[in-house]
């Protein structure tokens, strides 16, 4: 199955732009270096280091809006440059400024503190609709539990569903990992999950998997472009959740509550009772979050008035993608919703698409005092080659089936000739393949 589609933002220029040809007048051009300065002063984080700074921090030409020296006065073909080169890099100047807002990469024109400010919705308008390309592998709507937590299924009827969005991809910790999180989806009434794949083809045992649990899913394939699987760090999950975003809004959904739930976190029961009443945005704290073990708001009087968290660099919303949820309702109302490939700023540029100012979000967990989701990271290591003869694998023992199973789940694989030798042992006592399968 042929890679996502993915078109990136593109930047239009306003008409501002083109009125700067007509331009005639003189302006402070060091001035308007300096705001440029300013608002591409984004801070660096070390767990970014090999990231491409020229995405971030644009560098002017040297002398860019300064006139050169007129060394021979009475030379008209240099007058008339003056002008020019004055005009040219006023525009150019201005084409930058206009660019870094319409990316995020910036806050507003001042530098001063808008966060209690009636927001604008500049963030909003500024970005571009998602239009990417959909392959869906296979989806159940039918809910096929009987009981959740000791009430029958319909018990629940009249609950807003939640739509719960898992970015995955192949490695030999993906089926337990799905598995472990499906155990946990099985308690929680009225939810539809989407499980997105970072892979070009679909996966049918991961289609037979979420097929087994009863639970409502659609299961995506969603490859990363190929473009950005050499940068580092590459935008793990992003092409995952665009995917989900592209199905909500295909099917024009505007009742119900999105979360973005990673497929090796830990949740608690209690999370999706919280987010289930989300209004328009909702925030709590999650733990096990980089240098201070949780990231999350700061609440005063009931009101989230700041955020903690160990790497700001510049986000507006430094939060973790599992630590808030959205009114589908609320997210209806901007038709631009967009999670740009930007390690490290997804969320932040993700909240912005939206329009959200800080007086509109909803704490939960007590007020942020309780943690009900837990970043817990399973150590990955490459799925092994075991070396067992292939023609001990038929029907003779367990170990040709188990195998099999194995390597559909991308968790091991046997060889002839390559990987360790297995060990059969009874006893205490390692013996030839041959001793017990012969």
């Amino acid at each position: 199955m042929p890679s996502a589609h993915y078109f990136p933002l593109e930047l239009h220029a306003s008409d501002d732009d083109q009125d700067c040809e007509e331009q005639e007048q003189l302006v402070d051009t060091d001035h308007r270096s300096s705001m440029l300065s300013n608002q591409y002063n984004l801070h660096y984080h070390p767990q970014l280091a090999d990231y491409d700074n020229d995405n971030r921090t644009p560098e002017l030409g040297m002398g860019m809006g300064m006139a050169p020296r007129l060394s021979r006065p009475g030379s008209s073909r240099r007058r008339y440059w003056l002008p020019m080169l004055i005009i040219t890099s006023f525009c150019v100047i201005f084409y930058l400024m206009f660019s870094s807002q319409a990316l995020g990469l910036g806050g507003s024109f001042n530098d001063g503190d808008d966060d209690f400010e009636p927001h604008s919705g500049q963030d909003s308008s500024s970005s571009h609709a998602l239009n990417e390309s959909l392959h869906i592998c296979s989806e159940s709507h039918e809910d096929r539990r009987l009981y959740m937590q000791d009430k029958p299924h319909s018990a629940y009827a009249q609950l807003p569903v939640i739509y719960f969005v898992t970015p995955t991809y192949p490695r030999r910790e993906q089926i337990p990992e799905l598995t472990r999180l499906a155990h946990t989806l099985l308690h929680v009434p009225r939810i539809h999950w989407l499980v997105a794949n970072d892979y070009e083809r679909c996966d049918t045992y991961m289609d037979m998997l979420l097929n087994r649990f009863g639970i409502p899913f659609t299961h995506l394939s969603s490859p990363m472009p190929h473009k950005f699987r050499s940068t580092k760090p590459a935008p793990r999950g992003v092409a995952n959740r665009r995917a989900a975003l592209q199905w909500i809004r295909q099917h024009n959904l505007t009742n119900g509550v999105l979360y973005f739930g990673d497929d090796d976190n830990t949740y608690d029961l209690r999370l999706f009772s919280e987010i289930r009443q989300t209004q328009r945005v909702s925030m709590f704290p999650v733990g096990l979050i980089a240098d201070y073990a949780v990231s999350g708001p700061v609440v005063r009087d009931g009101k989230v008035v700041a955020f903690l968290d160990s790497w700001v660099a510049g986000r507006r919303w430094p939060v973790d993608m599992a630590g808030f949820a959205v009114n589908l309702a609320y997210m209806s109302l901007y038709p631009n919703v967009n999670m740009p490939y930007k390690p490290g700023y997804e969320e932040d540029l993700f909240l912005r698409s939206i329009g959200l100012h800080i007086d509109q979000i909803e704490p939960r967990g007590m007020n942020c005092t309780e943690v009900l989701v837990w970043h817990t990271q399973t150590k990955s290591k490459k799925a092994p080659i075991v070396r067992l003869e292939k023609k001990f694998l038929d029907g003779r023992s367990n170990l040709g089936a188990l195998f099999r199973s194995l390597k559909e789940m991308g968790v091991a694989s046997v060889s002839d000739t390559e990987g360790p030798l297995a060990t059969i042992s009874k006893n205490g006592k390692g013996k030839a393949h041959s001793y017990f399968l012969s």
